[in-house]
């Protein structure tokens, strides 16, 4: 191995505190009806950004299950998220955003509420 590169200092350890991640191949493939359901929220978002996105929204805020902390979302990252969960069966690795503004972001319900008032508006005129 060449100097400059840094060994991995767990190599061939057993007790390789990294192994508890799993790898990447460990991931169930997606149930067709998990397929589906990331088909209907794929179509959510492109509504949710076409109504937002104008309005300043720059992307979503959703509660992480795993660590308890809010993740926010672009509008790109979740697209593609969404479009490799339905080809591939899992979400891509990424980047959560950086230091972003709460302000310019939404909740997934805040979201559906607003695209369900304009709904509204639009069938009473």
């Amino acid at each position: 191995m060449p100097e400059d590169v840094p060994r991995d200092p767990f190599a061939d350890d057993p007790d390789d505190p990294s192994s508890a991640m799993g790898g990447l191949d460990d991931a169930e493939p997606l149930t067709a009806a998990e397929r589906d359901e990331a088909i209907t929220d794929l179509a959510d978002v492109e509504v949710f950004r076409s109504l937002l996105e104008p309005q300043g929204v720059l992307g979503l805020v959703l509660d992480c299950p795993e660590c308890g902390e809010q993740h926010f979302f672009d509008w790109d990252l979740l697209r593609g998220n969404l479009r490799q969960m339905i080809e591939q069966g899992r979400p891509q690795v990424h980047e959560p955003a950086f230091h972003p503004d709460p302000a310019d972001y939404v909740t997934w319900e805040y979201a559906r509420g607003y695209v369900d008032g304009v709904i509204d508006t639009e069938e009473r005129r």
